[in-house]
């Protein structure tokens, strides 16, 4: 078994308020959570409203589909927002 993981930082430029902040990441992480299956959450910069961090994992029979997984779901943020940084790991169990 492999486990994916990832953690995205991107700019949400239009949001003016962490409220703005919120509606943005909530569709986004349901849209990505139907689409991909897999685990979203936020995970840090949760009170400045123009940054934010993701934090994504999959669990997977084998390395290629855990890794296309992930990077499908980053194809899709960078799509949306504009993604400052991303960092992935797969560990093996």
């Amino acid at each position: 078994m492999v486990v994916g993981i990832c953690k995205i930082r991107f700019a949400i430029r239009q949001s003016r308020s962490l409220k703005g902040k919120r509606q943005v990441l909530r569709r986004l992480k349901d849209r990505m959570k139907s689409r991909f299956n897999i685990s979203v959450a936020e995970v840090d910069n949760h009170d400045y409203h123009q940054t934010a961090d993701l934090g994504l994992a999959v669990a997977a029979a084998d390395a290629t589909h855990a890794n296309s997984q992930i990077q499908s779901a980053v194809n899709f943020v960078s799509m949306e927002v504009e993604v400052l940084d991303v960092s992935t790991e797969l560990v093996h169990l």
